[in-house]
């Protein structure tokens, strides 16, 4: 087996907070998309680098467009089109835009705080479908899943799920463009819908939902909860067949993302930083309890392969130390909550981001 790539080839600086949502773009993948706390979406070129004034450190991404002023509140989750002409963002504000990528302008605003169609909470996740990517699908605290017409001047879904009991924390659908949605819930339970068929079979987990990676053959399904586990799920029957874990690896709080790579061959996931300090694996070097890592488990065994150390990267001396709510310094843990990989799992390159604000790239440029 080819060993998991550990290379840092670049890093993606300019955020002014913490990172919160990270995507390729499609196919070929050239590009990369984030989302951060300071309400900007920002696209880079990973390949286009600079060395840093210092000489240390993986070089510096070229930063290409910083879309703004759509936003009114931290952006939490992107998808772009599979023609790479447009990308979706959903955020605290409730609201999901359309943007064009080339004039940097929105296109559509799906839902406004005025109308009873919206999402009532933040949008946690967004994501595209149907056939020319006509579909906008966007999942919220509100405990819904709507489905938006992207070529109706409409403002109202045309299709709201709301079986979930608790807050929509993520979303998956095929790429083959089957009229299926699958979505993760708080409240523990895994929801895969058939539009066409009006169908929902649910897998009930026990444990709030945090992640979904879908295999590319749409018969397994990738899920992180907040029970410090994942799981490989089959679709067909809703079995288990494998539970990645690790005693030094706990997700119980935050909503940490993990997903496939390597060409389905690893577990990827972040790190919620909630293990005791120096924890690790023989293949993983030691690091203060503030510095994330990577986890990497291997799929077919269910063993951990690797940890790779995540630095906080591009100017932290002003990151690395935060004012609690007593008005004392303490420092401030570098939590990897996103994890997204070239060309759906299949790429030579992954990516991974933010309470540092800088995002890191591995692999091959």
């Amino acid at each position: 087996m080819t060993e998991f790539p550990t290379r840092p080839v670049a890093q993606l600086v300019g955020s002014n907070g913490p990172i919160h949502a990270l995507t390729y773009s499609s196919t070929p993948s050239t590009y990369i998309l984030t989302g951060s706390s300071d309400r900007s979406i920002r696209l880079y070129n990973p390949s286009s680098t600079t060395q840093p004034p210092t000489g240390t450190g993986p070089p510096t991404g070229r930063l290409i467009q910083t879309y703004t002023g759509a936003h009114s509140y931290e952006v939490l989750s992107l998808s772009v089109s599979s023609q790479n002409d447009r990308f979706a963002s959903s955020g605290g504000d409730r609201t999901v835009f359309l943007w064009d990528v080339s004039t940097a302008t929105t296109l559509r605003r799906f839902g406004s705080n005025s109308t009873t169609s919206s999402h009532t909470g933040r949008v946690n996740t967004v994501l595209f479908s149907g056939h020319d990517d006509s579909l906008v699908i966007s999942g919220g605290h509100d405990t819904t899943v709507r489905i938006w017409d992207t070529k109706s001047s409409s403002a109202k879904p045309i299709q709201v799920l709301n079986d979930a009991k608790d807050a929509i924390t993520c979303l998956a659908t095929p790429l083959d463009g089957e009229p299926e949605i699958i979505s993760g819930s708080v409240d523990g339970k895994v929801r895969s819908y058939d539009v066409r068929m009006g169908r929902c079979v649910t897998d009930v987990l026990g444990t709030p939902v945090t992640s979904l990676s879908l295999s590319r053959d749409a018969k397994t399904l990738l899920v992180g909860g907040l029970d410090s586990k994942i799981r490989l799920l089959d679709r067909m029957n809703g079995t288990c067949l494998k539970t990645y874990q690790h005693a030094g690896w706990r997700n119980t709080d935050l909503r940490v993302q993990s997903c496939l790579g390597g060409k389905e061959r690893y577990v990827v996931a972040g790190d919620e930083l909630t293990s005791e300090a120096g924890v690790s694996s023989s293949s993983s070097s030691s690091s203060s309890e503030e510095e994330g890592k990577i986890w990497v488990w291997d799929l077919l065994s269910g063993k951990l392969v690797a940890t790779v150390p995540v630095p906080w990267g591009g100017d932290a001396s002003n990151k690395k130390v935060t004012v609690g709510r007593d008005g004392k310094e303490r420092a401030r843990k570098n939590v990897v909550s996103c994890v997204a990989w070239k060309e759906a799992g299949f790429g030579n390159q992954f990516c991974v981001g933010g309470t540092s604000g800088v995002v890191n790239v591995y692999g091959e440029l």
